[in-house]
């Protein structure tokens, strides 16, 4: 019996093995509820079969098709609708990369991923949606790495270059709400649910009497989830996210951009690659959206001089006009929302004027804002 056992089991496992390779078993196998040693002959012809298997198995392993490409990304629906929308345009560009497996979506889980149960100005700061994506992209584990532009911080890492912005999505935020049409007809005492220090400063501005559940965090659908189970009466969620994930039924209503100013780079995908990759960067510098690029660019420049970070409410938006200059408008503000201080900015839309714009308008709120003003 024990010997039976055995081979019973090898039996099995092989059976497992082989299970998902259609044609390879066809009706050999049969399973009753008792089992009975097989005589020799027997014996023979299964061992030769399943050699015969096992290298038929082991040529199909060996003949997979290796990528061409690996693109990096969260592994949010969100994360990963942006990564797709990348593979299709490289698709579209580069013949190539149409090839079946041509493209490997690699996911990879990032410390604000992991950490869901704190506000993210308290788990460090910058670099929480990038990091892990940024050492897979130098350990050569992805060619490139697919990220929202406003999850990336004004620096980069050592070694790696972002040649390439995705065109531009909608830049405004979407109120969503069950009982509410807008923020002005949320009644007294009514809750709001965020994880943006940006959004909770200026609802608390306009609508004191609001209160923000500033720990509001999750994926599109997490949250959504808990606004239906009535943990708030009403959240914001950008527009760019619920287009891209076809989820703008939900919306209830859109914020202009004088009533709630864009994260610094909102609506924005961001590409990056290893700067000795010269094929890699050759690929999505095809994809890049200039228009897209350079207003990034002095929204940027605006973060990088304020030295922005999760603690720091800050919101700024470059954009063509009719003319086809640039209109940046920037703001910061106290995190309790009872000091808003702003200001804009107007010319030429082209990287070297608009990086100087974003640089002085951060130095004018520097300026203003004095010593303590984050403090509140």
């Amino acid at each position: 019996m024990e010997t039976c056992s055995i081979t019973l089991s090898s039996y099995l496992n092989q059976k497992s093995i082989l299970s998902s390779h259609n044609g390879i078993l066809g009706s050999t196998f049969t399973y009753a509820s008792s089992f009975s040693l097989p005589s020799a002959a027997t014996s023979r012809r299964r061992t030769t079969f399943l050699t015969r298997a096992s290298v038929a198995v082991e040529q199909q392993q060996v003949t997979k098709k290796v990528a061409l490409l690996r693109i990096g990304t969260r592994g949010s629906p969100l994360a990963l609708a942006q990564a797709y929308e990348t593979r299709s345009k490289l698709i579209a560009s580069h013949p190539e990369l149409a090839e079946e497996d041509a493209i490997e979506i690699v996911i990879i889980k990032t410390t604000g991923d992991k950490i869901l149960s704190q506000p993210l100005a308290d788990i460090g700061g910058k670099g929480l949606f990038t990091k892990e994506i940024d050492e897979a992209l130098l350990n050569n584990d992805i060619d490139i790495a697919v990220h929202s532009m406003k999850d990336v911080p004004t620096y980069l890492p050592d070694k790696t270059i972002l040649p390439c912005n995705l065109p531009r999505e909608d830049v405004r935020d979407a109120f969503i709400s069950l009982t509410a049409s807008s923020l002005a007809d949320l009644p007294a005492g009514a809750v709001i649910g965020t994880a943006s220090l940006r959004r909770k400063s200026q609802i608390l501005h306009r609508y004191p009497s609001i209160k923000v559940l500033d720990n509001f965090r999750g994926n599109v659908q997490t949250r959504l989830r808990k606004l239906n189970e009535g943990v708030v009466q009403a959240t914001l969620l950008a527009l760019a996210g619920l287009k891209r994930l076809n989820m703008t039924e939900n919306v209830t209503s859109i914020l202009s951009i004088e009533d709630m100013l864009p994260a610094v780079a909102q609506g924005a995908i961001g590409i990056a690659c290893r700067t000795d990759d010269e094929k890699m960067a050759n690929y999505i510098a095809s994809l890049n959206h200039e228009e897209t690029r350079l207003a990034v660019s002095c929204e940027r420049a605006f973060l990088l001089t304020l030295d922005g970070s999760c603690r720091t409410p800050i919101a700024g938006l470059a954009r063509k006009d009719e003319n086809g200059n640039c209109i940046f408008k920037g703001l910061v503000a106290s995190p309790d929302g009872t000091r808003v201080l702003e200001t804009s900015r107007v010319g030429a839309y082209n990287l070297e004027d608009m990086l100087l714009m974003g640089k002085d308008a951060g130095k004018e709120l520097l300026s203003r804002a004095g010593p303590g003003f984050f403090d509140s």
